[in-house]
């Protein structure tokens, strides 16, 4: 199984609540929280998690600049896009 942490920030805070907020997908093996409050995204292998990062950036394109769902699916993206496990199946 694949982890991938969505820490916490002083601007943005990912809860499991935070995908029913904006409407986001959420991925298909769902989601964890860790002791220290950060968001877990769990996937079965790094071929989930990249077709849950297409999913996301197709639902990026269809949101406007200022939508405050923005900011969030941004940081989902560039947390998946920088895991090792996922650069390395990318390559």
């Amino acid at each position: 199984m694949l982890r991938i942490d969505i820490p916490s920030t002083e601007d943005i805070t990912i809860t499991t609540w935070t995908f029913n907020e904006y409407g986001l997908p959420k991925p298909h093996n769902g989601t964890a929280n860790e002791v220290n409050g950060d968001l877990i995204l769990l996937f079965e292998d790094e071929e989930e998690a990249v077709a849950y990062l297409d999913e996301l950036e197709d639902f990026a394109t269809k949101l406007d600049n200022k939508s405050p769902a923005k900011p969030v699916i941004n940081t989902l993206i560039t947390a998946i896009n920088n895991d090792g496990f996922v650069q390395a199946y990318l390559e």
